[in-house]
């Protein structure tokens, strides 16, 4: 359960704080282990305050794991430390001329509502998905990433008449699977989003051998797919967010769009209570161990 961060990170004793063992590059390299290179496409807002949400799962990995923070030539984080990004993120060119990423993370986007087309970065980001789908064993979008996924295999996102938003119970349809197999057959996943897809669209797409459909929810349709050669991951969710977060997601949601109908299911804003951690835990878990046995190359990236 290690993650290796600089010395001087922001969270680095509220992540020790919770149990997460976080090392120098110096102390890991002592330990004689090859570590993980998980590349993390950051779009959210405020991506300093969102980076715990991922480290934690990460960090709970039996494996050591390097966070590779990659940002967009194309985006402005106007709601974010310049500073810190400067620090500690890179372009996507320069993570993997370093040495190759063993996997990929694309997270969500303030940007959900519009069409990719209308996104001033959205050709950056094709163009890294590209790269990832030829290079990178594996690679998982979260909530508005899952959609970029499923849009770079022609699979267009539907806008929804109100926003997404609360705790779901979700039905586990692959028990075998390397990464789903070890969930419950029942899960609570937490959703935040204005566009989804209809189940006859991602049922067909499956009919077709496109995509296989691995979790799905009465309410909100089929959260989790992958493609059928498992290197797309799409999580529509978002399993990473304590909380915290999703009580902030919820309640941005009420201020921007007082009119949409907007509603928490199954969440209290006044007393949060987190119900899907073992969830959370478990998927990222197991997305780390199949690029761990999947992975041939050594240390060195050879």
């Amino acid at each position: 359960m290690t993650i290796i961060l600089p010395e001087f990170y922001h969270a680095k004793s509220e992540l020790e704080s919770n149990n997460i063992t976080c090392i120098s590059s110096r102390d890991a390299a002592r330990q004689d282990v090859r570590p993980l290179r998980i590349g993390i496409l950051n779009i959210m807002s405020n991506i300093q305050t969102y980076e715990f949400n991922l480290l934690y799962p990460l960090g709970k990995s039996i494996l050591q794991i390097v966070p590779v923070w990659i940002k967009l030539n194309t985006f402005s984080y106007d709601t974010s430390s310049q500073e810190h990004l400067k620090d500690l993120y890179v372009s996507f060119r320069d993570a993997v001329s370093e040495r190759a990423l063993d996997g990929l993370i694309i997270t969500g986007s303030v940007a959900e509502e519009l069409e990719f087309e209308e996104i001033e970065y959205w050709d950056e980001v094709k163009s890294i998905i590209d790269y990832a789908a030829k290079n990178i064993i594996a690679t998982m979008g979260i909530g508005w990433g899952g959609m970029a996924l499923a849009k770079s295999i022609g699979i267009d996102k539907t806008p929804l008449k109100s926003k997404l938003c609360g705790i779901y119970s979700t039905r586990n349809l692959s028990t075998h699977h390397v990464i789903t197999g070890d969930l419950d057959d029942i899960f609570c996943c937490p959703q935040s989003r204005y566009s989804g897809y209809p189940d006859q669209v991602l049922e067909a797409e499956r009919d077709k051998g496109l995509i296989n459909l691995l979790a799905h929810s009465e309410e909100t349709g089929y959260t989790v797919f992958e493609t059928t050669d498992s290197r797309f991951l799409m999580h529509l969710g978002h399993p990473e967010y304590n909380s915290g977060r999703l009580r902030e997601e919820c309640l941005r949601g009420k201020a921007g769009k007082q009119d949409d109908g907007t509603a928490c299911v199954n969440f209290n804003l006044e007393k949060p209570v987190n119900n899907w951690r073992s969830h959370r835990n478990e998927f990222f878990s197991q997305w780390i161990k199949n690029i761990y046995t999947e992975t041939s190359y050594d240390w060195n990236g050879t």
